[in-house]
């Protein structure tokens, strides 16, 4: 008589919701060709002072973010002793409106520049 194969220890299955269908990683697929894109793959666009740190163009939240942070990293704007504080330069001055932000304040920043 064969062994049932034992389901103990295994990860569940990922829930999701809407048209998207989980990967066999867990990780969500994007929707298909012609479904509305959501919250965070929809394209904003930047306002001036934004776009010049990330450029010109619209562009979804996520990959500004990610511009913003290329661009913390490649002008060296971490601080060195607290690595989740950003100092700013003259640019990012104009949109988060102050010297210092925390990383974890820095998106409420960005939102207020991406329409």
């Amino acid at each position: 008589m064969p062994k049932k194969a034992s389901t103990e220890g295994s990860e569940p299955e990922p829930e999701t919701t809407g048209d998207a269908t989980p990967t066999k990683a867990g990780k969500v697929a994007k929707p298909a060709k012609g479904a509305k894109p959501n919250a965070l793959q929809q394209p904003l666009q930047p306002s001036e002072d934004l776009a010049a740190v990330i450029g010109e163009g619209k562009l979804a939240r996520g990959d500004a973010v990610s511009k913003v942070w290329s661009y913390i990293k490649e002008h060296k704007l971490q601080n060195p002793e607290d690595g989740r504080e950003i100092l700013a330069d003259s640019k990012l001055r104009k949109v988060f409106g102050k010297d210092k932000v925390t990383m974890f304040e820095m998106n409420k920043h960005l939102a207020r520049h991406l329409t």
